[in-house]
C-alpha cells in the first residue's frame, strides 16, 4: 500500500480542539449504540439513533451521502468486515456487530469504530475482539512526535502476529483526517517501522485494524460497499481518532481522550 505524502494536513491546536469536538460526539453515540445494541433490533434501526444522537449533539453524519453511502453509521455484522450498509437485517444473539461512525462539527471530523458482542459469543469471538482493539490500542502507543507512519502498522501488526494465527486486512486502512473525513497519509494496519510521513503536532490520525479469524481475503458485495471475509470468518474492527501533542497522545474520540488505556500502557497523556 503506498503512502500519500501530499497534501497531509496540519492543524493549528484551535483546529485540533474543534476536531475533539466532533470526536466527543462520535465517542458519545458510539457509547450510546454499544449500550443501547440488543437481539432484536436492526441495523436500520441502531443507524436512526446514531443520527439522531449525532445531530442532537449539534454534529452532522460523515458518512451520510459520502460518495452515496445511504447511512450515518456502517453497521458490520460477524463476517461482514467494513462498510456495512444499515437496513432491515435483524441483531441476533451470538452476532458481534462493528459499529463504525463518524462526525461533523464546525467543518471538523471525527472517525471511529467498535465491535460489540450480541449476548453470549464463542471464546474465539471474545478473544478476537480483545486483540483487534489491543492492536489498536498498542499502534497509538507506538506513536510519537520525530518518529514515522509505520511506527503504529508495525506495532499493531507485531501485537496482531504475538497472539495466534490472524487475519489483517491489507486493502483497507487507517488515514488522515481532518477538515475532511479521509486525507492522507495512509496507515497501514502492517509493515516495517520507521517508514512513511514524520508523526508532527498538529497531525491528526485515524488508527483502525479489522482483523479476522480466517485468511486476510476479502471481497465487496454487489452493493459496491459491504466488505465481506472470502473464507466467512469473523470479522472485528476497532477504531480511534488521535494527534500527538507535546505531553503525548491525546485521543480526540475517546470519552476520557485515552487517558486512563495510555496510562495502563504506560505512554504519557497528551491532553489538556
Amino acid at each position: 500500500m503506498p503512502f500519500r505524502d501530499r497534501g497531509i494536513e496540519i492543524k493549528t491546536p484551535a483546529q485540533i480542539d474543534r476536531m475533539r469536538a466532533a470526536g466527543l460526539v462520535v465517542g458519545e453515540t458510539l457509547e450510546l449504540l454499544r449500550s443501547t445494541v440488543a437481539p432484536g433490533m436492526t441495523t436500520l434501526g441502531l443507524d436512526q439513533i446514531a443520527e439522531d444522537n449525532i445531530r442532537w449533539s449539534g454534529g452532522t453524519p460523515s458518512f451520510k451521502g459520502y460518495h452515496g453511502f445511504p447511512g450515518s453509521i456502517c453497521t458490520s455484522v460477524n463476517d461482514v468486515v467494513v462498510h456495512g450498509i444499515p437496513d432491515e437485517r435483524v441483531i441476533a444473539e451470538g452476532d458481534i456487530v462493528s459499529i463504525d461512525c463518524g462526525a461533523i462539527v464546525d467543518g471538523w471530523h471525527g472517525d471511529a469504530a467498535l465491535t460489540v458482542a450480541i449476548g453470549a459469543i464463542p471464546a474465539e469471538a471474545v478473544e478476537l475482539m480483545r486483540v483487534t482493539e489491543e492492536a489498536m490500542w498498542r499502534g497509538i502507543a507506538a506513536a510519537s512526535l520525530g518518529g514515522r507512519v509505520t511506527d503504529i502498522s508495525h506495532a499493531v501488526e507485531s501485537y496482531v502476529r504475538s497472539q495466534g494465527f490472524y487475519g489483517i486486512l491489507e486493502d483497507y486502512v487507517g488515514h488522515g483526517i481532518g477538515s475532511a473525513m479521509h486525507q492522507p497519509p495512509n496507515v497501514p494496519n502492517y509493515g516495517r517501522p520507521g517508514k512513511g510521513p514524520k508523526l508532527v503536532e498538529g497531525l491528526a490520525l485515524a488508527v483502525e485494524p479489522m482483523v479476522v479469524l480466517g485468511d486476510k481475503a476479502s471481497r465487496v458485495l454487489d452493493d459496491d460497499w459491504t466488505v465481506v471475509t472470502e473464507d466467512g470468518s469473523l470479522a472485528a474492527h476497532f477504531e480511534h481518532t488521535f494527534t500527538l501533542t507535546p505531553q503525548g497522545a491525546w485521543i480526540l474520540t475517546a470519552i476520557d481522550g485515552g487517558a486512563a488505556k495510555l496510562e495502563e500502557l504506560g505512554v504519557p497523556f497528551g491532553g489538556p
